[in-house]
């Protein structure tokens, strides 16, 4: 993808969405905030500065070369279909956890395998799907510069991959390629491990550091 991708991020006003929106304008990114209510993300966007700018979630979707689902995963399956026209030809970064309340401490993943996988059978070759950001706490990315932690990248487009590991670099530590698209099951669940170590260890933002790289 030559140059730099604009960046549109679906839920952009929830509290990872808004962790990525800040890392992304502040390393001098265009970023479209997408939000259910155009006047909350537009409100955002200013308060960001930079090159972001608000809109409703399928205006952000159609700006956007490179766009982040940061949803519940009660929203998941609805919000990929209001936006999937938006999509075609376009990476489609989920960052959806398949959490089940009230036990989001417990792995309780889908029958079809992940969030990421249902994401692709439902959008269709058309759209590159890419899997990441399961496993930084918005608490880090709201902490300002980079967050402390690795983001693990799944997909089974290289070139998307690559693109979305690049992207991941800017807010974290580093993105690290994790494999095929099948793989996130494994960051999905991690996510509820995760909530279980700062609860049970009383923190806020556990995350992950590949070693041996």
């Amino acid at each position: 993808m030559p140059g730099r991708p604009i960046i549109g991020i679906i839920g952009g006003t929830g509290d990872l969405g808004s962790g990525l929106a800040k890392g992304w304008t502040a390393a001098g990114y265009e970023v479209v905030v997408g939000s259910r209510s155009r006047e909350k993300a537009e409100t955002f966007a200013t308060e960001l500065g930079g090159l972001a700018k608000g809109n409703d979630n399928v205006g952000a979707a159609a700006a956007a070369d490179v766009v982040v689902l940061a949803v519940p995963f009660a929203s998941h399956e609805a919000t990929l279909e209001e936006i999937k026209p938006a999509l075609q030809g376009k990476i489609l970064v989920d960052a959806a956890v398949p959490l089940v309340p009230p036990k989001v401490s417990v792995v309780q993943l889908p029958e079809a395998g992940s969030a990421a996988q249902i994401a692709q059978r439902l959008l269709g070759d058309g759209v590159r799907v890419v899997s990441a950001f399961h496993n930084v706490g918005a608490s880090k990315l709201h902490a300002g510069g980079r967050a402390d932690c690795d983001v693990l990248v799944f997909s089974d487009d290289k070139e998307a991959r690559d693109t979305v590991i690049e992207l991941a670099g800017v807010v974290a530590n580093r993105g690290i390629g994790g494999g095929s698209l099948a793989n996130s099951a494994a960051a999905e669940a991690l996510t509820s491990v995760l909530i279980w170590i700062n609860r049970n260890y009383k923190v806020s933002g556990a995350g992950i550091a590949i070693t041996g790289l």
